[in-house]
């Protein structure tokens, strides 16, 4: 699971960006350590924060958290049936 940042030239067709912005980062509610191990790109370059890079950050979290709640679910059930068993 990975995340992009998407960059719209001017005729309209999306290009891959170098990445988010520090500001998008904290606006999102991440450290640069956290969206590191994650895997989200960073520029550390870039200062502006754009509304809709903000929204799709939030939305990869939402999913990642989802993505563990289930690991987590997986994990505690795979411990239970062995504890059954024995």
């Amino acid at each position: 699971m990975s995340i992009e940042a998407t960059v719209y030239k001017k005729n309209g067709k999306p290009r891959r960006g170098k990445g988010f912005s520090k500001n998008e980062l904290k606006e999102a509610g991440l450290t640069l350590k956290e969206a590191l191990k994650l895997g989200i790109p960073v520029d550390k370059r870039r200062s502006s924060a754009y509304r809709e890079n903000i929204e799709a950050l939030k939305r990869f979290i939402e999913k990642v958290k989802a993505f563990a709640k289930k690991k987590e679910k997986a994990k505690k059930r795979k411990t239970e049936t062995k504890s059954k068993k024995g």
